[in-house]
């Protein structure tokens, strides 16, 4: 049994077939076609096949907006543009209706838009609210159990597991103090280091000045000698 409708092509009226029923060799072939490979999403190079595949296509998508129209009772339409810019359609209530339906539900949308968007974010910050309490929540009552508080209602296990939390807290603090003690002995000999050799330094300037102080006392010492040797008491001779 057959069914009819029209769908436009252009500015072709061409029928489009409705099958309620296969015959059986209809339906072989039809199981046929089922069983073969898939096809691969890609571009097809050779033009022949290429225009070939595009009127099966464009014909078995017609037709499926007519069925659907006929079957559901809903308004469908298709517009379809081919390589060459030709046009193909199918609608089941008139093209340019269906165009300012759509046209008007969009527009509708668009002024809802904002009301739903703010409604949404209300309710995804509500959600991150609650989440957020029961995370504190859940963090204060582990707080307390590891400082020894509440743990009437643990059970052996999560005692158990308690004390774990607690020896891995301890060797980490016990690590990170012995790492901030090596840091600071580290730090105070070479603190210790540059003292020192300050002090060397120091040491040594001072004895170059001890030094060039005891040649200059020395030197004036020989000077006034010399000069007491020089100068003597004065001769007196009578005529």
């Amino acid at each position: 049994m057959k069914s009819t409708g029209t769908a436009e092509y252009g500015n072709k009226n061409i029928k489009l077939g409705l099958w309620s029923e296969y015959k059986e060799g209809d339906a072989s072939n039809y199981r046929k076609a089922m069983v073969r490979g898939k096809i691969q999403m890609k571009r097809i190079e050779n033009a022949t096949n290429r225009q070939v595949t595009f009127s099966k296509r464009r014909n078995g998508l017609l037709k499926k907006a007519f069925e659907l129209s006929v079957l559901c009772e809903s308004e469908v339409a298709v517009i379809i543009f081919s390589q060459k810019g030709r046009v193909y359609e199918f609608s089941s209530s008139g093209m340019q209706k269906t165009i300012d339906q759509y046209l008007k539900y969009k527009k509708e949308v668009l002024a809802n838009k904002p009301e739903a968007e703010e409604c949404m974010q209300s309710k995804c910050m509500q959600h991150d609210m609650a989440n957020m309490v029961k995370e504190i929540e859940s963090i204060e009552v582990s707080q307390r159990k590891l400082l020894g508080n509440d743990l009437g209602s643990c059970g052996v296990d999560e005692l158990v597991n308690i004390g774990g939390q607690l020896e891995r807290s301890l060797r980490s603090i016990r690590a990170r103090k012995a790492q901030l003690f090596k840091e600071q002995i580290e730090q105070l000999k070479a603190e210790e280091k540059l003292l020192l050799e300050e002090n060397a330094k120091l040491s040594l300037k001072a004895s170059a000045r001890q030094k060039g102080a005891t040649h200059n006392s020395q030197s004036s010492h020989r000077s006034e000698i010399e000069t007491e040797l020089f100068i003597g008491p004065t001769e007196r001779r009578f005529f």
